[in-house]
């Protein structure tokens, strides 16, 4: 009988495009349905974004002295060419997030093998922390993106002499634009420790002709002159930037959350953000690329992961509610989880292939019930779990068309002016200008008028959203 060889079958030779044509199809689903379908609302940081961002004004460079300043002209563009909407105000989240998991497919593809770039891609995009950040209208995801481009470009250049001087003009681009972003500058300490401890990217710097790395440096700093000055005119910005908290935080209480969000795996908890982040397959195999991390120290990658994970373990204790920067360290860890327990089964059976093919069905079982558990949480949480729920507003899509006269609160009326301004089919007050008007939630505490007309949503408290007056006949 002749030997079996796994190689001769097509679905073998083709495995890996397979599990790329795989991604892309969960990866455009994931977006599509979570950025336009899942949670089907916007949050109150979503509604303060928006201001932010619609308050930019190139007449008034003051204006542009703020932190996220990319993604908030990224978003005042959505919203000056679509109007403001829910799709308007995602778009750029959902854009920024299908960037930064390819170029994260990328990455892992370099640093590691196919098989296990694959697999921690399919686990880290079913992760509800990652799923809701695709269709969060907020620059809080901005810190993930920046990562992974800052890291895959310093890795390219490592690695390649073509375009050099183009990849270098690059990262400084990345590196000046970063650091509008708050926590990035930890990204950029992770690889500048590096480059300084390991001695084989002390090699690869050197080198780099000391013209390009001017070039580079003097480029940065152009781009980063109006941060420079706002900082200067606002040191409180330069306390945003680096997550430093103007009080005391409570370290206890601090440490009991991270716990929660990262090992409560008993009592997993719902509201904005589900957590624990992982699920508790998952932080085991993380463990375990804690554990190659530790074993292999002495590599380039090992370090920059290391330094990067010592140097926002202060952070995030000190803001709990920051602990999304951590993701793609995480990812990172996963992988090299991945790779190690790979390795290890391979090493025990070489040459056996159906040892091999016997090993990596249990590992792809374990892959499909992380991603499936992941994505079926984040849809029934989002969708059922009154908790999550009462946290998304679906107002916009409930105001009728034919509304001439809103009446908002004073706390709304600076989200409803911008919806006035782009969308130009009524007024926003917040007193009644007409005998007939529409009236929020929060105004709705009218007198001399009686309600034509109750509208409501489907949630099971506060439902009722709006209020259409009436002026009582005298």
């Amino acid at each position: 009988m002749s030997k079996i060889d796994i190689t001769d079958y097509t679905i073998y030779r083709w495995r890996y495009w397979i599990g790329y044509g795989l991604i892309s199809v969960i990866l455009i689903s994931i977006l599509t349905f979570a950025g336009f379908f899942l949670p089907g609302g916007l949050t109150e940081k979503e509604l303060q974004s928006v201001v932010v961002s619609n308050s930019l004004d190139l007449g008034n460079l003051n204006t542009f002295a703020i932190a996220n300043l990319p993604y908030h002209i990224l978003q005042r563009v959505s919203i000056g060419l679509l109007g403001v909407n829910i799709i308007s105000i995602k778009l750029p989240s959902i854009i920024l997030a299908f960037v930064s998991i390819i170029c994260a497919i990328i990455m892992l593809r370099i640093w590691f093998k196919p098989n296990v770039s694959i697999l921690a891609v399919l686990i880290a995009i079913s992760t509800g922390q990652f799923l809701f950040m695709t269709q969060d209208g907020t620059p809080d995801g901005m810190c993930l993106m920046w990562s992974i481009l800052m890291l895959l470009t310093a890795t390219i250049i490592s690695r390649t002499h073509r375009f050099r001087k183009s990849l270098i003009a690059v990262f400084a681009v990345l590196t000046a634009l970063s650091l509008y972003t708050p926590l990035s500058i930890y990204i950029l300490i992770a690889i500048g420790s590096a480059v300084i401890i390991h001695p084989h990217l002390r090699y690869l710097i050197k080198q780099i002709p000391k013209i390009e790395i001017i070039l580079g440096t003097t480029l940065a700093l152009i781009l980063t002159t109006p941060l420079l000055v706002s900082i200067v005119k606002d040191p409180g910005l330069g306390l945003i930037l680096f997550g430093i908290p103007t009080k005391l935080p409570n370290f206890n209480q601090n440490i009991i959350l991270l716990g929660a969000q990262y090992f409560g795996f008993n009592k997993p908890s719902s509201s904005t953000i589900l957590t624990p982040f992982f699920e508790l397959s998952s932080m085991l195999i993380i463990g375990l690329g804690i554990y190659a991390v530790a074993k292999h120290h002495a590599t380039a990658r090992s370090h920059i992961i290391a330094i990067w994970s010592l140097v926002l373990i202060p952070v995030v204790i000190i803001n709990p509610g920051l602990a999304a920067i951590t993701l793609f360290p995480m990812v990172l860890l996963l992988a090299k989880g991945l790779n190690k327990l790979l390795f290890y089964w391979y090493g025990l059976f070489p040459r056996n292939p159906y040892a091999r093919i016997g090993g990596l069905v249990p590992i792809i079982t374990l892959v499909l019930v992380l991603v499936l558990s992941g994505a079926d949480r984040y849809i029934y949480s989002y969708r059922y779990d009154p908790t999550v729920v009462s946290n998304f507003s679906r107002d916009l899509k409930l105001i009728p068309k034919n509304t001439q006269n809103l009446l908002v609160s004073k706390d709304e009326f600076a989200f409803y002016k911008v919806v006035e301004a782009h969308n130009k089919t009524f007024k926003v007050t917040t007193v009644p200008i007409s005998n007939t008007f529409l009236a929020t939630r929060s105004a709705s505490k009218q007198t001399g008028y009686h309600i034509e007309k109750i509208i409501t949503t489907f949630n099971s408290k506060d439902s009722d959203r709006f209020y259409m007056y009436t002026k009582t006949a005298q």
